[in-house]
């Protein structure tokens, strides 16, 4: 008799914020789908693994990275950076814009494996620059008829706005003025902002930014360490609870400058943690030492006090939802799409340090399995 799937994984437990399942189980995989999943899977499959020491979890899903072409400012490629550590779905932060929209969905969304999604640049020119070049000072660069029809064209591939206000990104140009241009093409759109704050208080203070933010607005590098940051005097600022509130959603945004174990470790004790887990990788970070990766970001959140349960939503169900994908990624429901990460906690595992060289203790998940739409993705590791 032909198998009942393709694939069966076993794994000593899954997870999955949306079902719940947090036991011991299996998933199922046929024609690039979850057919069934949790304690009680049975059948046949033309190949099944066992995994009986790790964690199985939906694909992860990382809201802050950078695949581009070869050459261009921040870009790596995804298929190989990024999907063989367990993230299938990520989302660009404006490596592309208007001008360069149409070469990026031909070159990098189209024919990745990875699931890319892009927060389109407000700048028309993307990062096509070079390192150390500010993307948003020419404010002529910031074309709203320009971007808004380049989001009409697009279709679902472009997910928001990406604005970055940060002197670094936005030079000489008043960041007031910056901001306003990208709104009005986030308003004409109704799409939403993936928002890089200002860190220098005397040109903006943080907490009049936050107040600028729409419900469905999603402000990144949210743990960095400055005067203007969303920390002061050993809790959160009023104008960060009253931008949840409103709706304004938190996203890590690790990169090489933004994440501190300090201001972490005072947001998680104080409640707020953080909607969205991402890593803001880049072409520094190829080769890196340790590699810089989803679940090891994730981790540095577990050394920080969150709770895995909370840490493992904010990179599958949470970052779904953002997405307006809920229900095909970000989940193991029988019907979802078939993309799974399985995990191992390693104790020995090099140490968590932050962008400041503060280092916790404790170990880290790695990588053990990717699959993408049914498919395996690079080599098994560690199978047992």
């Amino acid at each position: 008799m032909a198998p009942d799937f393709d694939l069966i994984v076993n794994a000593g437990r899954l997870f999955c914020p949306e079902t719940p399942l947090d036991a011991p189980g299996s998933v199922a995989i046929a024609d690039g789908r979850i057919v069934a999943s949790g304690p009680n899977v049975t059948g046949t499959a033309k190949q099944t693994l066992d995994f009986p020491d790790s964690v199985l979890l939906p694909g992860l899903i990382d809201m802050h990275t950078h695949p581009a072409p070869s050459g261009w400012k921040y870009g790596i490629d995804p298929d190989i950076e990024i999907l063989p550590r367990g993230t299938t779905t990520i989302l660009s932060q404006g490596d592309a814009g208007a001008a360069d929209w149409p070469l990026y969905r031909d070159t990098v969304i189209r024919p990745s494996k990875t699931r890319v999604r892009l927060a389109i640049s407000a700048s028309v020119k993307g990062e096509t620059g070079k390192l150390g070049e500010p993307s948003f000072e020419n404010l002529d660069d910031l074309d709203a008829d320009a971007t808004v029809a380049a989001i009409n064209d697009a279709g679902d591939d472009i997910w928001g706005i990406s604005i970055n206000i940060s002197r670094a990104a936005s030079g000489n140009a008043d960041p007031r003025a910056v901001f306003a241009r990208t709104l009005e093409m986030a308003e004409r759109t109704e799409k939403p902002l993936l928002f890089g704050a200002r860190w220098e208080p005397h040109d903006w203070a943080i907490s009049e930014q936050l107040d600028a933010l729409r419900p469905g607005d999603v402000a990144t590098y949210c743990f960095h360490v400055s005067p203007n940051g969303i920390t002061e005097d050993g809790k959160v600022i009023d104008a960060a609870w009253r931008a949840r509130e409103r709706g304004v959603r938190f996203d890590i945004g690790h990169g090489m400058q933004s994440f501190d174990f300090v201001v972490a470790e005072i947001a998680i004790s104080d409640g707020f943690l953080p909607d969205t887990i991402s890593t803001d990788q880049y072409v520094r970070h190829v080769g890196s030492e340790p590699q810089h990766d989803l679940l090891r970001t994730l981790s540095k959140l577990l050394a920080s006090g969150m709770r895995e349960a909370d840490a493992f939503a904010r990179v599958t169900a949470r970052p779904a939802d953002i997405l307006g994908l809920k229900g095909e990624i970000g989940t193991l429901a029988p019907g979802s799409g078939a993309d799974i990460c399985v995990a191992r906690w390693n104790d020995n595992a090099l140490p968590l340090v932050d962008v400041t060289g503060n280092s916790r203790p404790g170990g880290c998940y790695e990588p053990v399995l990717t699959v993408r739409a049914g498919q395996l993705v690079g080599q098994v590791v560690g199978q047992t």
